[in-house]
């Protein structure tokens, strides 16, 4: 899988779903933070689990959250929690979901 990332600033980009395979490839490019916004199991049995995904973080030496979201139903305080991250990232974060609107939404609301 080709990544395809959205940079919005210096320090904050989107990307539509990512696979745990991804992660040092995105660690290469310099992010330091991986969030995801997909709730497990949205996308069915192929969308890696957000265990996958900070396993394979971790061996790729990044942190990640885990923050699902459900399109259309983002709350307050789902945005101040993901704005916390991002601020609290020492260094570029990447925020995946399905196509990367709800990061870029959450990370919007969060300005």
């Amino acid at each position: 899988m080709s990544l395809t990332i959205t940079s919005h600033t210096e320090h904050f980009a989107t990307a539509p779903q990512i696979e745990p395979l991804d992660m040092a490839a995105i660690s290469a490019q310099g992010f330091s933070t991986v969030i995801n916004n997909r709730p497990d199991g949205e996308g069915g049995p192929e969308q890696p689990t957000s265990d996958a995904m900070a396993q394979a973080a971790l061996a790729a030496g990044l942190s990640y959250h885990y923050l699902p979201v459900i399109s259309g139903q983002i709350t307050p305080e789902q945005v101040s929690a993901f704005a916390a991250l991002v601020a609290g990232s020492r260094g570029p974060v990447l925020a995946f979901c399905r196509s990367g609107a709800r990061s870029t939404n959450m990370w919007r609301m969060g300005q």
